[in-house]
């Protein structure tokens, strides 16, 4: 089952897991891993966000 919530950069990471980076446009820029309690990294597109990796 996908998890369809989405984080925007700046927000505080939920849990401990490989997110990833889509663009506006929903195109995939990589995934990444990241601790609990950090924040999403900032992007370098307008409107990007992070989703949780599978």
């Amino acid at each position: 089952m996908a998890n369809s919530k989405q984080w925007r950069p700046g927000e505080t990471v939920p849990e401990s897991a490989t997110y990833v980076a889509f663009d506006a446009n929903g195109k995939n820029g990589g995934s990444l891993y990241l601790e609990k309690g950090k924040r999403f990294p900032a992007t370098q597109h307008s409107g990007s966000y992070y989703k949780l990796g599978e």
